[in-house]
C-alpha cells in the first residue's frame, strides 16, 4: 500500500476501498462480415456486463492473424476462417478450443438502380458492359475474397471478369466501395448484404452454395486474454440461443447445419 501526505499533513492512501472492484476488460477481434450482427449480439452482452469495457475491432481475418502471432492484445479472435484459429492454436497462442460459430454465405450485389441484372442471370450479369468495375475482398488475406474468387471461377466467369477486378483490404471495405458508387457491383457476405442501409440501397443473387468451398467461421480465447472468464461468458453468448438468433436473421448457418 502506497501512503503520502496531503497538503494539510494528513495521510492519504492509494488501496482501493473495500467495496471498489476492477474494471473487467473485453478486447476481440472481429472478421468485417460480422460487423452489424455481432454489434447487435453485443448490445444484450453489455446489458449484462455493464461495467466491463468491451471493445471490438473489425477487419481482415488474415491480418489479424499475423497481428496476433506478432502480440496484438486481444482476447478474442472471431475469424470469417476456422483455419486461422486453429493456426494460432498450433502455436500455443489459444486458451481450450477453437470453436465453430457460424457457416458464412456470399451474394453479388449491386445498387438499386443498377442496370445489371443479377436477380436474373446471376453471376452472368457481371460480363455485362455496365460491369465495369467489381469488387471483391483481397484473396490473399481475406475468406471472403477467397470465395467470391473461386465461385466467379466455378460459375465460368472469372477470365472475363478478372481485369474488371477492385479489390477491398476487407469484406466491408468491399461492400463499401460498391455502396458509394466506386464499383459497380460487389461479391460481398450475404450478412452485410442484410444489414438494413444494404438492403435499402440495393439488390443481391445469392452464390450457390456449392459454388464455392464451405465457410466454416471459427473463433478461438487467446492465452493472453486479461479476463479469461468474461471471454468464455461472451463466446458462450454468441453460441447461446440469443447469440445464434442474431446470427440467424444476418445470414449465417449454424456450423452443424
Amino acid at each position: 500500500m502506497r501512503v503520502g501526505l496531503r497538503e494539510n499533513g494528513t495521510v492519504a492512501s492509494s488501496t482501493p476501498s473495500a467495496g471498489a472492484e476492477q474494471q473487467r476488460t473485453l478486447t476481440i477481434a472481429a472478421a468485417s462480415d460480422l460487423k452489424f450482427a455481432l454489434d447487435e449480439v453485443l448490445v444484450r452482452f453489455r446489458a449484462k456486463h455493464p461495467g466491463a469495457d468491451i471493445q471490438v475491432t473489425y477487419g481482415s481475418s488474415g491480418n489479424f492473424l499475423a497481428q496476433i502471432g506478432n502480440g496484438a492484445p486481444f482476447d478474442v479472435f472471431l475469424s470469417a476462417d476456422v483455419a486461422y484459429p486453429r493456426e494460432l492454436a498450433a502455436q500455443g497462442l489459444v486458451a481450450g478450443e477453437v470453436f465453430l460459430y457460424a457457416v458464412g454465405r456470399i451474394v453479388v450485389w449491386v445498387p438499386r438502380d443498377s442496370p445489371l441484372s443479377v436477380e436474373q442471370r446471376g453471376m452472368e450479369a457481371l460480363r455485362e458492359p455496365a460491369a465495369r468495375r467489381i469488387a471483391i475482398a483481397n484473396p490473399q488475406h481475406a475468406p471472403y475474397g477467397r470465395a467470391a474468387e473461386a465461385a466467379l471461377k466455378s460459375q465460368g466467369v472469372y477470365d472475363t471478369v478478372k481485369e474488371k477486378l477492385v479489390l477491398g483490404e476487407n469484406i466491408a471495405q468491399t461492400a463499401q466501395f460498391v455502396q458509394s458508387g466506386a464499383a459497380d457491383a460487389g461479391i460481398i457476405a450475404l450478412a452485410l448484404a442484410l444489414a438494413p442501409a444494404m438492403r435499402e440501397q440495393g439488390h443481391a443473387w445469392v452464390v450457390p452454395l456449392d459454388a464455392y468451398p464451405r465457410m466454416e467461421q471459427g473463433g478461438a480465447i487467446l492465452k493472453r486474454a486479461k479476463d479469461e472468464a468474461l471471454a468464455r461468458e461472451f463466446r458462450d453468448h454468441l453460441l447461446g440461443p440469443e447469440g445464434t438468433a442474431v446470427l440467424d436473421r444476418y445470414g449465417f448457418s449454424l456450423p452443424k447445419e
